[in-house]
């Protein structure tokens, strides 16, 4: 079975789309052809994602989806609008790795972090962790790809980033970092295969990694 699979383009997405493509090929043959697609929330590198619509990083995707130059869509699970559109439906949704968030910088402990440290964010629910690690961090908006947001340490603007453990563990980055135990969204480290909905086929094809 061929199937046209979108998705964007950054480093982790393409690892997200192999991995879906590992787990559904341990129940039948599959062939992948990914379509790579650049979002609103790729080329938008300003505004912070507490201010943006709910399918920010969706919306391209899924109109291919409904023009059906592509069969079905893989996201993060957590990058999924709160309602998706009456004609499009998640037919599977992984169990995905760990969910965790993780602090990233040279430090052994939180106590290595200097006194108002810049703490580089992607999301206001981080922006609230930032307060509960210690009441002098500076949360600071980043945005761009994995690999961008580690420059920003490099390059002195902040002095650490909170991460998702799941994106470290994709793309088997090895840099120093401290688990961290505030509650994730609980979609966190899973992945999305969005299809449309009159698409019985495959729905019945992805039911083997649906792990609700």
């Amino acid at each position: 079975m061929k199937i046209f699979v979108g998705a964007r383009s950054s480093p982790l997405s393409q690892q997200q789309v192999w991995e879906v493509w590992r787990e559904i090929s341990g129940y039948c043959p599959v062939h992948f052809v990914p379509v790579w697609i650049r979002t609103q929330g790729d080329w938008d590198k300003h505004t912070p994602l507490w201010k943006t619509a709910d399918d920010f990083f969706t919306r391209e995707i899924d109109e291919n989806l409904r023009d059906r130059t592509i069969r079905i869509a893989i996201h993060s699970a957590k990058d999924l609008p709160k309602q998706l559109a009456p004609d499009l439906s998640v037919v599977a949704l992984t169990k995905g790795v760990v969910q965790h968030d993780s602090l990233i910088f040279s430090g052994l402990s939180l106590q290595d972090l200097p006194y108002a440290a810049k703490i580089g964010i992607s999301s206001d629910r981080r922006r609230r962790v930032v307060s509960q690690i210690r009441s002098d961090l500076i949360p600071v908006d980043i945005r761009g790809t994995i690999h961008e947001r580690l420059e920003l340490i490099e390059r002195g603007v902040v002095d650490a980033l909170i991460m998702a453990e799941a994106a470290c563990v994709r793309l088997h980055l090895a840099v120093p970092r401290i688990p961290l135990s505030h509650t994730t969204d609980p979609r966190q480290g899973r992945l999305a295969v969005v299809a449309r909905s009159d698409d019985e086929e495959i729905r019945n094809f992805f039911s083997s990694i649906d792990a609700v």
